[in-house]
C-alpha cells in the first residue's frame, strides 16, 4: 500500500498578499523608503499559516522582489533589498525609488510569470 501525501504551499498567493499589503502601504506612507514588519503581522496577514511566515517566508519573498511597477526607466522592481530579523521579529524591506513614484501616480504591480518558477 502507497499513500501518497504532498503539500505544496502557495508561495504565489502569499507573496499577492504581502505586494498588495506592500502597495496600500506605500499610498498610506508617502515618505516611507523602507518598511519593518512586525512577523506577528505578516502571520495574520497569512491567514495564520505559520510555515509561510517561518520556514517558508524566504521562497515567498524571493517571488516577492520580482513584482516589478513601469517608470520611465522601464519596469522596476518594488522591492530593492529584503532582511529577515530573527532576533527582532520583523521583517526589513527597502524600495526601489523609482517604484514607489510611480506606485504613488497610481501605476499597476506587474506580476512575474509564475509558469517560470519551479
Amino acid at each position: 500500500m502507497s499513500l501518497q501525501y504532498t503539500h505544496k504551499p502557495d508561495y504565489f498567493f502569499f507573496a499577492q498578499l504581502l505586494v498588495r499589503h506592500l502597495e496600500s502601504y506605500v499610498k498610506k506612507h508617502p515618505d516611507a523608503q523602507n518598511a519593518i514588519f512586525d512577523l506577528r503581522d505578516i502571520y495574520e496577514l497569512f491567514r495564520q499559516d505559520f510555515a509561510s511566515t517561518t520556514t517558508n517566508l524566504d521562497a515567498i519573498l524571493n517571488i516577492a522582489d520580482q513584482y516589478k511597477v513601469e517608470t520611465i526607466n522601464g519596469d522596476q522592481i518594488v522591492i530593492s533589498r529584503y532582511a529577515i530579523d530573527a532576533t527582532n521579529n520583523s521583517l526589513l524591506l527597502d524600495f526601489n525609488p523609482d517604484a514607489l513614484v510611480s506606485l504613488r501616480q497610481g501605476k499597476p504591480i506587474i506580476e512575474p510569470d509564475a509558469t517560470l518558477h519551479e
